[in-house]
């Protein structure tokens, strides 16, 4: 059913939701929420301290105060409910002046901060009695938002795209909310029917239905995951391209500056064999960001092209592409490599574009390098024999095969800074090789980290300025990107502006998040890369960036919104050179269960023994965190949390395969 057949919904909305890539009510439906917030009851002041997420009914009792303070402005005034007072303060928000009233009753809702010795809310949202005492007691979705669509627009659509659906009737194959699942499984697993699981993890009513709902969309992902998998062909195939040792890859490991790790040598010898075997090598390599599966990639296509076969580089962004194309550049000057490579993305336009397709068609390019781009219809290889995809979690199935049918079933190597126990990573991946980098290069100092509440900031902020001064570089994370998505985790938006105001004007601070086109996320970050960013405020799009020697320091607020695996990667962003580096988990929640999730990162930097930590911590029924980015595989299923739903898929669809 198209958007515009929903009441409210006009062209120029449908345009918003469109940059969402939400195009009817059936991707509308399957807009899953990336939080809940649960509405307390409204308490009072006496009751509430520093720390809680809070509603009370109070009366303005101040004129607001409007300040300036370098570019930030601050609008201030008090509050009371007649068991205690306490202050509000907005920053850059002049605007709401003149809806603050004195004498107002209202209710406000936050995070209670202490401002001295003085409760205080910071950008709280503000609302009517008796609107607020409707959502009371509610637990109500929070959606990923674009400028112009709020996630209360996005959940008011939702409902009404929900009950159009159910009207027409859920019992056709074009229906979005047609159960597709065979019937013998849902009574098997006990599943909730489809179209109840939909309402209920836009709608839940209680915490029960909800993890009913997330249980049953999350094994539908895994079930059609793994079908795809398996149709899409088994790996036993005749090697096209067998290929002999060359002389090339002996003597750039000799030339080398430093000696492949014991794990690099097995992995490399694995591949070599592979590459030489009569059958046709696909294989997984897993390591921790840093642990040097790049090196092993370049060995695996410096044999591929000695052989004179072409081979292909994909990466999930063009900054990334662009990384991989000045390193290999870089190692053709000093090292002497035959190498011929292009760098095709879909930046490139116009004749440059033209000129690389042909090199490409005719072999005179034998390294290709580039995003989604190598793999589109004009794109024409003369002997693609190996295909690479680097941090492979950022592909689905389909573009990872859509490379490899640029050829006649070449090598195929997926590597992945995403640890996944073996079991899980062989039914996630099909029938391939798995092969795993435990050993961190040599010279690499360990990431000192520390776990901290926000008592600490200042001090963060003050060794921040130092490390900048130092000539390092910073990453800080936040949880969201605007306010009002979520009340007491931070956002970007407002961090970055509060940070200008609280750090020298000299250091230079940049902005990163989702919403950004690729074009500015890419520029963002190759400013980053070259050192024209002191400190980078980003969501978690950073989680799979370029290597950036130079930063050293990760601090990531709300840590405890995040998976362990989630903030390991985060981690590995920075020690990526000699220098000390230092990662710092600011709590916002300091609650002894959060402490002790995050004390597990103090004790160990093997990303591995993190994942089957946070396989032990977080229960199927933890509806846990923020999804900024990471797999696109699923959109709700987490493999850490959902790892027996995936073990019942595997077996359900081994049925349904016979």
């Amino acid at each position: 059913m198209e958007l515009t057949s929903i009441k409210g919904i006009g062209e120029k909305t449908a345009a918003l939701f469109d940059k969402l890539n939400i195009k009817d009510t059936g991707d509308l439906l399957r807009f899953f929420p990336a939080e809940y917030d649960l509405f307390s009851d409204i308490s009072t002041i006496d009751r509430i301290k520093p720390g809680d997420i809070a509603a009370v009914k109070v009366y303005i009792t101040s004129q607001p105060l409007l300040r300036h303070i370098k570019k930030m402005s601050i609008l201030s005034f008090n509050i009371s409910d007649g068991h205690g007072e306490m202050s509000v303060v907005y920053f850059n928000a002049p605007y709401l002046r003149n809806s603050i009233k004195r004498g107002e009753e209202c209710v406000f809702r936050g995070k209670v901060m202490l401002r001295g010795k003085t409760l205080s809310f910071n950008n709280p949202r503000k609302y009517k009695t008796e609107d607020y005492e409707k959502l009371s007691g509610t637990k109500q979705p929070i959606y990923h938002t674009t400028k112009g669509l709020s996630s209360n627009a996005i959940q008011k659509a939702v409902k009404k795209a929900y009950e159009a659906e159910l009207g027409i009737g859920i019992n056709r194959k074009t229906s979005p909310l047609y159960d597709k699942l065979p019937e013998n499984i849902i009574a098997k697993r006990k599943l909730m029917p489809y179209y109840e699981a939909i309402m209920n993890i836009h709608m839940p009513t209680d915490d029960d239905s909800l993890f009913a709902a997330r249980t049953r969309l999350a094994y539908e992902e895994f079930y059609d995951y793994i079908i795809k998998m398996t149709r899409l062909g088994t790996y036993s195939r005749p090697n096209h391209y067998p290929m002999i040792d060359v002389a090339d890859t002996g003597r750039f490991i000799e030339l080398l500056p430093y000696k492949l790790t014991p794990d690099q040598s097995d992995v490399w010898n694995s591949i070599r064999n592979d590459l030489s075997s009569d059958k046709r090598m696909v294989r997984l390599l897993q390591g921790d960001v840093g642990s040097g599966k790049t090196v092993i990639a370049i060995l695996s296509l410096l044999m591929c092209v000695s052989n004179g076969y072409q081979g292909a580089f994909m990466a999930p962004t063009e900054v990334l592409a662009s990384q991989h194309y000045e390193t290999v550049n870089k190692l053709i000057d000093e090292y002497k490599l035959p190498f011929k490579p292009v760098l095709l993305t879909g930046l490139i336009k116009g004749k440059a574009r033209k000129e690389i397709l042909e090199s490409i068609k005719n072999g005179d390019a034998n390294l290709i390098i580039g995003t989604h781009a190598l793999f589109q219809d004009s794109v024409e290889y003369k002997n693609l024999a190996l295909a690479i995809t680097d941090e492979q979690h950022r592909f689905g199935v389909l573009q990872r095969e859509s490379l490899v049918g640029k050829g006649d079933q070449p090598a195929v190597l997926i590597m992945s800074a995403t640890p996944i126990p073996r079991t899980l990573a062989m039914i996630l991946y099909g029938d391939l090789e798995v092969s795993t980098i435990h050993t961190m290069p040599v010279g690499r100092l360990p990431i000192k980290n520390c776990v901290v509440d926000t008592s600490y900031r200042p001090t963060a902020y003050k060794f921040i300025i130092s490390e900048v001064k130092a000539g390092h570089q910073v990453y800080i994370i936040c949880p969201q990107i605007d306010a009002g998505e979520l009340i007491g985790v931070e956002n970007v938006t407002e961090y970055s502006v509060q940070l200008r105001a609280s750090l020298p004007e000299d250091i230079r601070i940049g902005v990163l998040h989702g919403q950004m086109s690729s074009a500015a996320k890419d520029k963002v970050m190759d400013d980053f890369a070259h050192g024209n960013i002191d400190v980078l405020v980003s969501t978690t799009v950073v989680e799979v960036g370029v290597n950036v020697p130079n930063a050293t320091v990760m601090y990531v607020e709300n840590a405890e919104r995040f998976g362990l695996a989630q903030l390991h990667q985060l981690r590995g962003r920075v020690g990526r050179s000699d220098m000390q580096s230092f990662c710092i988990f600011m709590m916002n929640n300091s609650s002894d269960t959060a402490k002790e999730r995050l004390d597990i990162l103090l004790n160990s930097n093997d990303g591995f023994e993190i994942a089957a930590q946070d396989m032990k911590l977080r229960g199927p029924g933890d509806i846990f965190g923020i999804r900024q980015s990471g797999d696109v595989i699923f959109d709700i299923g987490d493999i850490y949390q959902d790892s027996e739903l995936i073990l019942w898929a595997k077996e359900d669809t081994a049925e349904v395969l016979i």
